[in-house]
């Protein structure tokens, strides 16, 4: 198998440039890609590909031009990273809620109000001890009462 060679950019433009130019000395321009792909030392369909992408990238073409083209991709890339994605928070879930959806909050305070002895844990989940946060996981910070502090605690 052969081993594909990279052409810069601007070997490539040459190229395309000289096969517009050479077209109206050959009939069928398929000639003039042979002639100038002989010259250049690349094969005629490679050449002929990049004769066609210019055509499109110039609008002569029908077709998606390059810039089309590299957005497709990087949404077809992050399609596809995002697919990675939920599939491995639906596998996380997985292990967490085998039912594959979150429990109701009742079952989440029960399941809380049996495990008193967390550090941290003052009460029950219906009055005091924690935060009303989803996650159950910050303490309450408690309120001072101004009444009972003295004049010299008083902030002003």
């Amino acid at each position: 198998m052969k081993i594909a060679t990279k052409y810069s950019p601007e070997v490539r433009q040459r190229a395309v440039r000289m096969v517009l130019e050479h077209q109206d000395e050959h009939e069928p321009q398929w000639a003039a890609i042979n002639f100038i792909a002989a010259k250049i030392g690349c094969t005629a369909e490679t050449l002929r590909r990049w004769v066609r992408q210019a055509e499109r990238d110039t609008g002569l073409g029908e077709g998606q031009t390059t810039p089309e083209r590299e957005r497709i991709k990087a949404l077809e890339r992050e399609v596809r990273e995002l697919r990675q994605a939920n599939e491995i928070l639906a596998q996380g879930l997985s292990l967490f809620c085998p039912g594959g959806t979150r429990p109701p909050p009742q079952a989440m305070k029960a399941f809380i109000d049996e495990w008193p002895r967390w550090p941290g844990w003052t009460g029950s989940t219906t009055g005091g001890g924690w935060s009303r946060s989803a996650t159950y996981l910050r303490p309450r910070p408690k309120r001072l009462n101004y009444r009972q502090l003295d004049e010299s605690a008083r902030v002003a």
